[in-house]
């Protein structure tokens, strides 16, 4: 055990003080010899924190109080701050991993002075859940509250809530605003909900949802109708919503019946990656490329899912991977497609990685699979070349 009361923090100068044996002068304990004192298991410690990208330090550091933990962070040009951009930090208190319970949570609104160098807290709002998700929309505030969406607007002492949704089936874990009216919700382990919000009644309802349950751990919003997304088993997958969905047909039958909405999801590709996917962007890595859906994972690995809008491509590369599962098998003699559809079968996807294996075949291999494609050997190595050029 260390004592406490000993302990110098870097960068502070140590006092000089007797040794064991009344020595002057001896070394105390440093955090940076010995670290900072342990809290007890089950607490939680969190900060906000102002970083300079381009000097790399820290501006500013504000610290939450004891077992307060921040879960999300979003910048919301609030209407009455004149459109000035506010830090809405959620956070709760008490938190406990398995099973999942808070003693309360909070959402704190501060306020950037000096160009954004320092913070200032203007007020902190009590909730009685974790608020996992925040999201501007329209100069007010999304908050997920547990399974409960809800929609703020501010005020002087604190965040004025101006309606909410019924609530999801377990937690929200994300929030995709595609307009003033269309907002696109994810549930933990509920895949995606389509809440529309109608401003005459100043309401919110979910008139879409995906009959297949998906714990999701990433989304990215790609069109009006279109979503994609990740869930906690090392799949990714696109959904898109029929164009007709969400209009004036569906405003009396919004809430649907028996827990259910009254438009569904369709699937449009499915992937199994194989590592949990933490993150989805859609990107444009290189000027004059092509844009794609650029996704990391929970073991470091970066990919890419680029769209392909030509038949004849579609074609090549669907057949250009039948050859490869045949000619180049995985070496633990796994079926490839059977991995690629660990959880739900592969859709309307092409493994890039398996196609790269092309070049790496005997010279009669390249050539017998060229033929059969129509093309030569060194065509269908100048096709892979321009698929990695279009990203890259």
């Amino acid at each position: 055990t260390v004592d406490a009361s000993k302990l110098v923090k870097a960068g502070e100068e140590p006092p000089e003080e007797a040794g064991e044996d009344g020595d002057e002068g001896a070394a105390p304990l440093t955090e940076a010899n010995v670290g900072v004192p342990r809290a007890p298991d089950g607490r939680w410690a969190s900060c906000v924190r102002v970083v300079d990208v381009g000097g790399r330090k820290s501006l500013c550091v504000r610290e939450l109080p004891d077992n307060v933990a921040a879960f999300s962070v979003a910048a919301v040009p609030f209407r009455d701050m004149g459109g000035e951009f506010a830090i809405v930090v959620g956070a709760c208190s008490g938190l406990e991993l398995h099973p999942r319970s808070v003693s309360g949570g909070q959402i704190d609104v501060y306020r950037l002075l000096d160009n954004g160098r320092r913070l200032e807290l203007v007020h902190s709002t009590p909730c009685e859940e974790m608020p996992y998700a925040l999201a501007d929309f329209g100069g007010r505030l999304l908050v997920g509250v547990g399974a409960t969406l809800r929609l703020y607007d501010l005020g002087k002492k604190r965040l004025l809530r101006k309606c909410e949704a019924r609530p999801l089936p377990t937690m929200i874990q994300s929030i995709q605003v595609v307009s003033n009216e269309r907002i696109v919700v994810g549930d933990a382990s509920e895949s995606f909900h389509w809440v529309r919000y109608r401003a005459q009644d100043n309401a919110l309802a979910v008139f879409a949802d995906e009959p297949v349950s998906r714990h999701l751990t990433a989304a990215c919003q790609l069109d009006y109708n279109t979503v994609a997304g990740a869930d906690k088993f090392g799949n990714v997958f696109v959904l898109r919503l029929a164009p007709e969905a969400g209009g004036a047909a569906d405003a009396a039958h919004m809430d649907g019946y028996l827990n259910g909405a009254p438009n569904k999801a369709d699937l449009v590709a499915q992937y199994h990656v194989g590592e949990i996917v933490v993150s989805l962007q859609r990107v444009k890595l290189s000027a004059g490329g092509a844009e794609c859906i650029l996704f990391v994972t929970n073991m470091g690995a970066v990919g890419a899912l680029l769209p392909i809008a030509s038949k004849d491509d579609v074609d090549f590369f669907k057949h250009l991977e039948m050859h490869l599962r045949q000619e180049a098998p995985p070496l633990c003699g796994r079926d490839h497609m059977f991995y690629r559809s660990s959880f739900y079968p592969v859709k309307d996807t092409t493994d890039g990685d398996l196609c790269e294996q092309y070049s790496s075949l005997p010279t009669k291999t390249q050539a017998a699979i060229a033929e059969d494609l129509d093309r030569t050997p060194q065509e269908v190595a100048k096709k892979l070349e321009d698929i990695r050029n279009r990203i890259l």
